[in-house]
Parts: structure tokens; C-alpha cells; sequence
């Protein structure tokens, strides 16, 4: 019979498998200490929680939350990173602190029910952030509506340059 403990552990796991919009399965051997706890706050600050469990807990928990396909990535030493808003920020958080590392490995990643291998992640991180593309969208509609209000302005400035010169000319 399973423990108590052991049982809240794969129903957390499970919770945070179902809540996450991007889940990110890592190797974190070759990380120290400071290393870690450095992902952590940088994690922690911008929502994503990470998370070191035991595999066959966790192998349970992604059975039971429908993300079975990540099975076979939860072996040796793992770590799970739950994003809960923009997948591209646990993305780049975590490529910007492996790239120069030899040792740890993002294995993969699902985002939106989809798994990704982890050499995609570059592709991911290296998309510019939702507020970013948000603003250049704005930008991309406004520019045309921009030209065109100034078009229409300058040709109001012409008809209004006009009429004065016209009523000048009359009241001469």
C-alpha cells in the first residue's frame, strides 16, 4: 500500500501537470548549488515553479494528467518546470541558463498538449516576449493608419491654404 506522503506527492505533481500551459522536463546534474537556487528565484519571480521529484512519481502523475508522452524523458536526475503564463519566459530563462553549460540538458518540453524534443527550445526562446509582439503588431496596424491620417492632413492644410489665398484674393 502506497504511503500517505507519496500520494500527495503524485496528486500535486498531477495538479501541476494539469494547471501548467508549458511543462519543461530538464537534467539539472552539473548545477550547483548557487546555480539552482539562482534557477529557482529567477523561476519563482517570473511564475514558473520548478520542481525536483522522484521519477516514478512523477511518471504516475504524467499518466494520470493525460501527458503520458513525457514518460519516457523522466529518467535520471529531472527537473520539471511549470509555466503558467508565457511559455516563451520559463523557455528563456531556462536555454539562457544551460547554453553555456555543458552538463544539464532541457530533455523536452509540451506546451498546449503538444511535446516538443528539447533542441526546439531554441526556436521557443528565442521568440521575442507576448508583450513585445503584442507591441509590434500595434505598431504594424497603426503605421498604415498613421501615413493615411497624415495624407488626409496634409491635403486639409492644402484645401485650407487654398480658400485663404482665395478669400484674400476676393477681398483685395
Amino acid at each position: 500500500m502506497p504511503k500517505p506522503e507519496k500520494i500527495d506527492a503524485v496528486s500535486n505533481y498531477k495538479k501541476y501537470l494539469e494547471e501548467a500551459s508549458s511543462v519543461f522536463v530538464t537534467d539539472y546534474s552539473g548545477l550547483n548549488v548557487a546555480d539552482i537556487t539562482g534557477l529557482r528565484k529567477n523561476l519563482r519571480e517570473n511564475s514558473v515553479k520548478l520542481l525536483v521529484g522522484k521519477n516514478t512519481l512523477l511518471k504516475i502523475a504524467a499518466r494520470d494528467a493525460g501527458l503520458s508522452e513525457i514518460i519516457e524523458y523522466l529518467s535520471g536526475p529531472t527537473a520539471i518546470a511549470f509555466g503558467y503564463d508565457d511559455p516563451a519566459v520559463p523557455a528563456k530563462i531556462l536555454y539562457d541558463s544551460y547554453k553555456d553549460k555543458e552538463k544539464p540538458v532541457i530533455k523536452a518540453f509540451v506546451l498546449d498538449k503538444e511535446l516538443y524534443v528539447g533542441s526546439d527550445i531554441v526556436r521557443l526562446a528565442e521568440l521575442p516576449s507576448r508583450e513585445t509582439l503584442l507591441a509590434m503588431i500595434v505598431a504594424a496596424v497603426e503605421s498604415p493608419m498613421s501615413s493615411l491620417v497624415a495624407s488626409i492632413d496634409g491635403v486639409m492644410q492644402e484645401l485650407v491654404a487654398t480658400v485663404d489665398a482665395m478669400a484674400k484674393s476676393k477681398g483685395d
